[in-house]
């Protein structure tokens, strides 16, 4: 694969935080649009400035049936399992920081690890949870490039992406590929955003099926499940 050529300019030119920058998705997987011959649903969101407060907001409103749901949140690795220890301690659901090669289930979130790339795939039938520690995608590992366009391979119409509050444009690139998949698509509206960074960047782009305020959020994900005939709808 060819690679770029460093920035040509002052001093800090083709510094590693400028290397960084410039990866995208593919450094750590293809985008292989394959045919998903599974049912099961599956929430993946993505946040960043401002997304402890919105994911903890959506994650307590999920009943204990809900689809399994992935969750990156640009944090560093100290936080991460203190995050999730939180969640889960407040929420119907059960919350944990991911740890590769755990089955994803019903009632369940995985939040990625502060120091590695959280991806959704199939192995023996199951989805599962996969970590990887390669470079930085948009200058952030864990990505939210990363477990989206992980979602669009492996899940396609079967998932419902979420893009919420976040400075920068990490996820909106993988937003688009899961709505080119067949995914429902959903991205915070700006009023309720701490930061309409990574939102506006996935509007932009054509990746959002719809702009939903973080309140209405859960709403709409259940209309959709029921409409659909899921399952696992968040009742």
């Amino acid at each position: 694969m060819p690679t770029d050529t460093p920035k040509q300019g002052p001093a800090k030119t083709g510094s590693p935080m400028d290397v960084a920058e410039r990866l995208s998705a593919d450094v750590i997987l293809s985008l292989q649009l394959n045919h998903c011959a599974a049912t099961e649903r599956l929430i993946i969101i993505g946040a960043s400035t401002g997304g402890t407060e919105a994911i903890k907001d959506l994650l307590i409103e999920m009943p204990a049936n809900c689809p399994g749901i992935l969750v990156t949140q640009h944090m560093p690795h100290t936080f991460t399992r203190a995050f999730a220890t939180r969640l889960d301690s407040i929420c119907k659901i059960s919350v944990c920081e991911a740890v590769g090669g755990m089955h994803v289930l019903p009632g369940h979130a995985y939040i990625a690890p502060g120091n590695a790339h959280l991806l959704l795939a199939r192995r023996d039938g199951h989805y599962v949870c996969e970590l990887n520690d390669g470079p930085p995608v948009n200058r952030h590992r864990p990505s939210v490039d990363v477990l989206f366009r992980s979602a669009a391979n492996c899940a396609g119409h079967n998932a419902i992406g979420v893009i919420l509050t976040g400075m920068g444009k990490d996820g909106a690139r993988g937003l688009l590929e899961m709505k080119q998949a067949g995914a429902y698509t959903l991205a915070q509206d700006e009023a309720s955003c701490v930061v309409y960074g990574m939102p506006k960047e996935a509007i932009a782009l054509g990746g959002a099926s719809e702009i939903i305020a973080l309140k209405e959020m859960v709403q709409h994900i259940r209309s959709y499940l029921n409409s659909s005939g899921s399952t696992a709808d968040p009742q």
